[in-house]
């Protein structure tokens, strides 16, 4: 017989210490305890909260901005790697989920960097690790594409959990195919602030309007209950890049904030809305809410016809190299798996950091 989890989710509705892995590495696990004690079962972490997102891609001109890419590639994450292990080892002291947003440096690259996510279990051990498929707009300054390795749904005592960031989203084929995987909990993460013009010109992408529809549209047609993380913009943050960016001060303060939010199958939020107060966000939860919907409207079941449309995804992880044939390539193969160990392909579904 089926049953269907109950439980208590934590939303970090939280800003980094500005490119400072070693403290925000330290406040993350700080975090995870302290939702802990309020029995949170999941935790979810803002998009590339280690250590900062690249806001001053934003701000000036890229030929001015090579000073801020070292230190944010300085300051990145491998995945397994230290900064991850202690992350996992919070998990597994409290024996609480966390998904949670990083960049992610290459193996065999210093300035090849990704936007990427983690699922950790309860376990401490990697549950999936997905890299964004492509960086928005100024992103691309600093992210490279990421691959389909990463798209996939974990099976957890929790219910199976399923994570898109940001502009993925807006991406319908990505959804869907989390959403043909089963999922039950969607996370989704976001920046503290997503600048386009010049406030003073007016016309600005207004980010916590786009999370609204984006998130209602993904918990409506999945029927799915969509955990809403987007990161705060500090005073600390606020502080670095006006100092060193011209008008950059001004631009944040007048640019619309993010929202953090919970929302059921319905669409419908079934938490506070967090936007200009940092802290954790908290939402019970109760899985036996998605089955109901599923009979009016089940896009990866009844209300679908598969010998009409077909979806084709590739899953296979993006290498910088293929070593093929003879001993010596099988000696070196090795190597070139670690070069790109960080995909699931080349990771067993659990394995421990």
């Amino acid at each position: 017989m089926i049953t269907y989890p109950r439980y208590k989710v934590a939303v970090a509705h939280v800003a980094p210490v500005f490119l400072d892995l070693p403290a925000t590495v330290d406040k993350t696990c700080s975090l995870i305890e302290e939702a802990a004690r309020h029995d949170a079962q999941l935790v979810a972490f803002p998009e590339a909260y280690l250590p900062a997102f690249p806001l001053w891609s934003a701000l000036q001109a890229p030929l001015y901005s090579h000073d801020f890419f070292v230190r944010l590639a300085a300051s990145a994450v491998t995945c397994p790697g230290p900064e991850l292990a202690r992350i996992g080892a919070a998990a597994r002291r409290t024996g609480i989920f966390v998904s949670l947003g990083f960049n992610e440096l290459s193996r065999v690259s210093v300035g090849c960097l990704w936007n990427s996510n983690v699922v950790i279990g309860d376990d401490g051990s990697v549950l999936n690790h997905h890299r964004k498929l492509v960086p928005t707009f100024w992103e691309k300054l600093t992210w490279a594409n990421g691959d389909g390795a990463g798209l996939r749904v974990v099976e957890t005592r929790l219910g199976r959990i399923g994570v898109l960031i940001c502009g993925e989203n807006t991406n319908p084929l990505a959804r869907y195919t989390l959403m043909a995987q089963g999922e039950q909990v969607h996370v989704s993460t976001y920046p503290p602030v997503w600048p386009t013009r010049d406030p003073k010109h007016g016309g600005n992408y207004d980010l916590a309007s786009a999370i609204r529809i984006r998130a209602g549209a993904h918990a409506f047609e999945a029927k799915a209950f969509t955990v809403v993380a987007s990161a705060f913009l500090d005073a600390g943050t606020l502080e670095h890049l006006a100092r060193a960016i011209p008008d950059a001060g001004r631009i944040l303060e007048a640019s619309p904030r993010s929202v953090s939010m919970v929302l059921g199958p319905t669409g419908d939020p079934v938490s506070e809305i967090a936007s200009n107060v940092e802290g954790l966000l908290y939402a019970d939860i109760d899985l036996s809410a998605c089955v109901e919907p599923k009979q009016f409207h089940d896009v990866v079941g009844s209300y679908n016809r598969f010998d009409v449309f077909h979806l084709t995804v590739d899953r296979s992880a993006n290498r910088p190299i293929t070593f093929a044939g003879g001993a010596v390539a099988a000696a070196a193969e090795p190597a070139a798996r670690e070069g790109e160990a960080t995909a699931p392909a080349a990771m067993e579904i659990g394995e421990p950091l």
